[in-house]
């Protein structure tokens, strides 16, 4: 082994070792804050759950890039939220924050001077002040109407300066209040589609309902028809089926591009367009809820042994609906 390979491998080593120790001191002090949480988080979210206002989540320096975060999350799970730079703050942006409104102030040593103002104004205006900080006794923590307390455990930096076992467990903290939050206000996947329109996680949330074809569009024919009929109403719709309902209207069965050509074959019917639909149909046909999500839709397909490209979307077994599978494509979730 030359000097060099044995030089590599021991940067290696180093590396991977180091970047354990990092993981595991992290790790540590998630630990430690699990283990210390207590009756203010429940304080906590009483306050945050009740404000008429919204939440004022601010910070400086690391914990302004977190509390950024932290609000985001806040409004995309349910609670209306935004950041309030606290130099900002000082000149002018104090107005932003109503009597209302509940704030969540972050410093992990609690004696951020850029966060004075702030403090004074919720004083001064009785507007409850969540404190996150690993000292209750500092500045903050002395000024706020309860304290979320940090684990005092160091950081992973091998210098002990640079944030970062702290700011992990803060991001950890606000994630805990926002998915309480969630549990608490009954936060529905139909509620994170509403704020999350737009891109491949909109895609997924989208329901049947959303893109499938109803009314005049839906291919149906009674089970007393002819195919002759259906051959009609497949080319008509363009859909690659037609529905099979009884006089009840609900779904019996349903007739594909499949099973026509598997009825064309030299063994089967000669006269195909005088049989009754009923007949040639395949009876109980997979169907979904138009209230399923899109990617339900595309799992029953793919999963029902021989893959289908159609669903009729039923209710009290009357279709309201049917998808086909490249709706699914054009939701951007097949």
């Amino acid at each position: 082994m030359s000097n060099l390979q044995a030089s590599n491998d021991s940067f290696k080593y180093d590396d991977l070792k180091h970047a354990v120790e990092t993981i595991d001191q992290e790790i540590e002090t998630l630990e430690i804050l699990k283990n210390s949480l207590d009756s203010n988080l429940s304080k906590a979210l009483d306050l945050l759950q009740n404000t008429k206002g919204r939440v004022i989540v601010t910070g400086m320096g690391k914990s302004g890039h977190i509390a950024r975060k932290m609000a985001a999350t806040f409004a995309s799970t349910g609670t209306v939220a935004f950041f309030v730079h606290p130099a900002e703050a000082s000149h002018g942006d104090l107005g932003m924050i109503s009597d209302d409104d509940v704030i969540i102030a972050i410093s992990y040593s609690g004696e951020s001077k850029e966060l004075s103002d702030i403090l004074v104004y919720a004083k001064r205006r009785n507007i409850p002040l969540i404190a996150i900080t690993r000292n209750p006794e500092s500045a903050l923590g002395k000024n706020a109407s309860l304290v979320l307390k940090l684990p005092d455990n160091g950081e992973a930096c091998p210098l002990g300066l640079a944030p970062t076992s702290s700011t992990t467990a803060t991001i950890v903290l606000g994630d805990v209040l926002a998915v309480d939050l969630m549990e608490r206000r009954g936060f529905s996947a139909t509620d994170f589609r509403q704020r999350h329109p737009g891109g491949k996680l909109g895609a997924i949330l989208c329901k049947v309902s959303d893109v499938m074809h109803k009314g005049d569009e839906m291919p149906l024919l009674k089970d007393d028809a002819l195919m002759r009929d259906a051959l009609l109403v497949m080319s008509e719709k363009m859909l690659g089926c037609v529905g099979i309902v009884n006089e009840s209207g609900e779904l019996i069965g349903i007739i594909t591009d499949g099973d026509l050509r598997r009825w064309m074959l030299p063994d089967m019917s000669p006269n195909l367009i005088m049989e009754k639909v009923s007949s040639v149909m395949t009876k109980n046909p997979k169907v979904i809820s138009p209230d399923a999500l899109i990617v339900d839709a595309v799992n029953t397909m793919n999963n029902t042994g021989h893959g289908i490209t159609n669903l009729f979307a039923v209710q009290d077994k009357k279709p309201v609906g049917v998808i086909h599978i490249h709706d699914c494509l054009k939701a951007g979730v097949a």
